[in-house]
């Protein structure tokens, strides 16, 4: 097994396997730069490229490691990030001299992640939510429409998504604030505004793309993968109440725009081949431009942890996996793409909200509840049935080799407060 000469426990999320990419500022002195993790270190690659170790590459003279987000890195394609990789595993190889023997230039290469701001990997210019969990979509169908019609007609011939908010994607750590708008009760003759009631997480995993094609030209399913620069952890909170008043006809507004969490650290494809599988059995057999004869899915484990204000320790209230997801990444770019949408470096695609097969899998509390029916068990006799001001929610995730793991870290965030407002009404 590829071992680093850093000391890598092996339950940490980042082992030289994984090398994530993420944008950091050191808290002593410097600005926005380019790293990857290695345990509980960030390698600064602006240091290693001003040093030359990237000559040859196709990121040499070009700065992109002295950046404030990943968009230059990720425009430069698969190739390029396939070389940038291997050079860096060669320098942190345990038996690799370079770096390792050379303790001058480690103690400026080398920054523990205790001594780092982590920023937001990416100067995101368009964000998209997906709604590829068959079971997560039935479940909420049986909820709004009954058994027998669970599923809409369309959902399993494509994969279903709406265009979110870039502009309220934040970084992990960051504080959600519970959001206002209209709701309906169903005592209600006429909507009502205020704080949302029914404030949720949603389990999801994000992607960023790479290189992103024309306008007017679509990209191939069998070219998609190539698009996805790495993956990360998203939590795409959302007001149920919110959104059960405003959804029709034209889908999640402020119901959605309100924040999405992400994790700081993109894990790059590359480093989830060896968990590679087939997704689910896709009947009826998917139009051609969807249909694919390769395993496109990926054993990842996930979980969701809450800890409300005053608790002292978390719960686990979900565990899932990334392999339920029945619309693959490459179809969902495929099809995001098919009518002539262009996808630029940067832009981010995530999954919608992934629910297993069981109870205990289920990715959201729409669901753990049953619509708020079924309150769950929290800490000492204390319940839950939608998120409550100071609760605190933790998604993490990661893919177990043997004597290693490639992990996500985390992705979390404590509901605040909705703001008081008040509103004054003028006669002209």
């Amino acid at each position: 097994m590829m071992k680093s000469f850093i000391e890598v426990d092996p339950k940490s999320h980042f082992p030289i396997q994984n090398l994530p990419y993420g944008v950091f500022r050191p808290l002593m002195m410097g600005g926005p730069r380019i790293g990857v993790a290695i345990g509980d270190y960030v390698l600064d690659l602006s240091v290693l490229d001003a040093e030359g170790y990237f000559d040859g590459t196709d990121v040499d003279g070009k700065g992109v490691f002295e950046q404030a987000s990943l968009n230059e890195f990720m425009a430069l394609g698969t190739k390029t990030w396939r070389d940038v990789r291997s050079r860096i595993q060669q320098l942190l190889h345990e038996d690799e001299s370079i770096l390792r023997d050379n303790y001058a230039l480690r103690d400026i290469a080398l920054i523990p992640q205790k001594n780092v701001k982590m920023l937001l990997p990416a100067q995101i210019g368009d964000y998209t939510d997906f709604y590829a969990s068959k079971e997560h979509a039935t479940n909420v169908g049986i909820m709004f429409r009954g058994k027998e019609n669970a599923l809409m007609p369309n959902w399993t011939h494509l994969p279903v998504g709406y265009h979110g908010r870039a502009s309220s994607v934040v970084l992990s750590g960051t504080d959600v604030r519970r959001p206002q708008g209209q709701t309906k009760p169903a005592n209600s003759n006429a909507p009502l505004f205020g704080p949302s009631c029914q404030l949720d997480l949603e389990l999801e995993v994000g992607w960023f793309i790479g290189p992103g094609n024309e306008r007017g030209k679509s990209i191939a399913l069998e070219n998609a993968e190539e698009q996805i620069f790495g993956l990360v952890l998203v939590n795409d909170w959302s007001a149920r109440d919110i959104q059960s008043w405003e959804y029709q006809p034209l889908g999640p507004f402020l119901a959605k725009s309100f924040a999405t969490s992400i994790s700081p650290w993109v894990v790059p494809l590359e480093a989830l081949e060896p968990f590679r599988i087939a997704g689910p059995d896709q009947e009826p057999e998917p139009l051609p431009y969807l249909r694919t004869n390769k395993p496109s899915s990926f054993d990842i484990h996930l979980e969701v942890n809450l800890q409300g204000e005053g608790m002292k320790n978390s719960k686990t209230i979900s565990t899932s996996n990334f392999r339920y997801l029945y619309w693959s990444m490459a179809q969902q770019i495929a099809h995001h793409t098919v009518g002539g949408c262009n996808l630029r470096p940067g832009d981010l695609l995530a999954s919608g909200t992934i629910s297993g097969p069981e109870k205990e899998m289920r990715g959201s509390l729409l669901e753990l509840t049953w619509r708020g029916t079924e309150p769950i068990e929290i800490e000492n006799g204390e319940q839950r049935v939608w998120l409550e001001d100071g609760d605190q929610l933790t998604i993490t995730g990661w893919c177990q080799g043997e004597g290693y793991r490639i992990g996500f870290g985390e992705v979390t965030g404590r509901v605040l407060p909705a703001l008081k407002q008040s509103y004054t009404l003028s006669h002209i």
